[in-house]
């Protein structure tokens, strides 16, 4: 995950199987300070309020006093696995949890550490009871890390004080022996192995005084009524992050232009295909709430930028404002959405002989950050180079309702209903299964060739260590980058 200063999140929702069982914590956006020297965004939030009955209850001491979260703002993230609050006090942050104060808590004396996209944070693991009034009834037991010293985590104005990783245990720090929040609560209560969420505040300035709807975090399941349209599924290619598969990128309705030259396998550029197809998913290609923009490997992001420099009807850009240095600004009023072209990112469907297409409008990338003077508003851009892997992160979220259903492994695609920011989210044409499907050959065509390659290669070495002229016992590594 990665951060920034702006953050949202509405109601956090509870569905138990069939039944709807809501229960509503409430929340809004809080407007980050201007900073050019970090990233700059919206952030998911989940406020929690644990004095008056409507929120979660959490280490509470024997006069019924919570001393732990008491109106804390926790960030929502799915490209991480622990739960941790501050449980110290910091320059940046007006809550944290006071561990010796606390009746429920216990050390389990383990150190635990988490280090992110930007920001890390070192503390104790521990264990705590959760309650959740007009929930389920009773309490259960729950991983806390609690947080005593950081770098970069928490930020001026930002107003969070933790953070909620709902991603896989893999993924857990220390190691995955610790099992995530979400995790207990499918164990414990036994809820549907889902959740989705809801990210709104696309189009909002971090300067706006209005307080908006943030969103939703749903746990059990879906909520129709905040969505339009059809659920579109991607299969979850491996169970850590929700990694995911893209199959391409495009800018207006033309294909990138990807170099493949640019690739370290050396074939002929009529494999084109199957080198994009590496190229966005190499390292990997994963869901994350917690990264603000939307992040591509650098040869991807370098295209997607002269792609919209050629489509675009603003040619003159400096290039500050695409590496995230510089901000774009017109006068008050005006908006440059109507200069930039559309981007859709294709993504391989359950039923593999299709794909869809999730299309994302300048409203969503073309990000509103400040105003100068009264005079003039100020905009940034919503993407970024990325040194390990593409990620789709809040800028692609905040137009679609997003559904974790790890149950089934995949992950689900609707129009959000919050903003008119998100073109559509359909079907792929019906030529690109074949597309892939030849790729798919190809690869196992070059597989074979390796293959045999390296029989060439070994057997001549294992002639020689016969003789004694090669002693070495291995002459192939076997590792694997994530």
């Amino acid at each position: 995950m990665a951060y920034s200063t702006f953050i949202s999140i509405l109601a956090f929702s509870l569905y138990f199987g069939v039944s709807k069982c809501y229960f509503a914590i409430p929340m809004k956006i809080y407007p980050g300070k201007l900073n050019v020297s970090s990233e700059l965004s919206r952030r998911v939030v989940l406020t929690v309020d644990g004095t008056d009955g409507t929120g979660l209850s959490l280490a509470s001491d024997p006069s019924g006093t919570v001393d732990f979260l008491d109106m804390v703002n926790i960030l929502v993230d799915t490209g991480s696995s622990n739960f941790a609050v501050a449980a110290a006090s910091h320059p940046f942050i007006t809550h944290y949890f006071n561990t010796a104060l606390s009746s429920t808590y216990q050390s389990v004396g383990r150190t635990v550490g988490v280090r992110y996209t930007q920001g890390n944070w070192e503390g104790e693991l521990g264990i705590d009871r959760v309650s959740i009034p007009n929930g389920p009834n009773g309490s259960f037991i729950i991983n806390i890390a609690a947080i005593l010293s950081s770098e970069g985590f928490f930020l001026p104005g930002i107003n969070w004080q933790g953070i909620l990783g709902l991603a896989y245990p893999m993924l857990a720090r220390p190691d995955s022996s610790v099992e995530p929040f979400f995790d207990s609560l499918v164990q414990q209560l036994g809820i549907p192995d889902i959740f989705s969420l809801q990210m709104c505040g696309a189009g909002l300035s971090a300067s706006s005084t209005a307080d908006p709807i943030g969103g939703s975090l749903i746990i059990g399941g879906a909520e129709p009524a905040l969505y339009q349209g059809s659920v579109w599924y991607t299969p979850i290619v491996e169970e850590w992050y929700y990694q995911v598969e893209v199959l391409k990128l495009e800018v207006g309705d033309q294909n990138l232009d990807l170099d493949c030259r640019e690739e370290p396998v050396e074939l002929n550029c009529s494999y084109t295909a199957l080198l994009r197809l590496f190229q966005y998913n190499m390292d990997k290609a994963i869901v994350d709430s917690g990264t603000t923009l939307l992040r591509l490997p650098a040869n991807v992001f370098n295209a997607v930028v002269d792609a919209i420099t050629r489509t675009s009807l603003i040619q003159d850009f400096s290039s500050g404002f695409w590496d995230g240095s510089k901000y774009a600004c017109w006068l008050k009023g005006e908006t440059p959405w109507r200069f930039f072209p559309k981007l859709s990112i294709y993504l391989r469907a359950t039923n593999t002989s299709q794909s869809f297409r999730i299309t994302i409008l300048p409203q969503l990338y073309i990000q509103p950050i400040t105003d100068v003077d009264g005079t003039l508003d100020c905009f940034r851009f919503g993407l970024s180079s990325s040194a390990n892997g593409l990620v789709i992160g809040a800028t692609v979220m905040e137009g679609f309702y997003v559904v974790f259903d790890r149950a089934q492994r995949r992950v689900g695609f609707a129009l959000s209903n919050c903003a008119d920011v998100a073109a559509n989210c359909s079907v792929g044409p019906q030529k690109e299964p074949l597309l892939w499907m030849i790729s798919y050959a190809l690869m196992a065509v070059c597989a074979v060739i390796l293959v045999v390659l390296l029989l060439l290669l070994v057997l001549p070495c294992r002639c020689r260590a016969r003789s004694g002229e090669i002693t070495d016992e291995s002459s192939l590594v076997r590792h694997r980058i994530k």
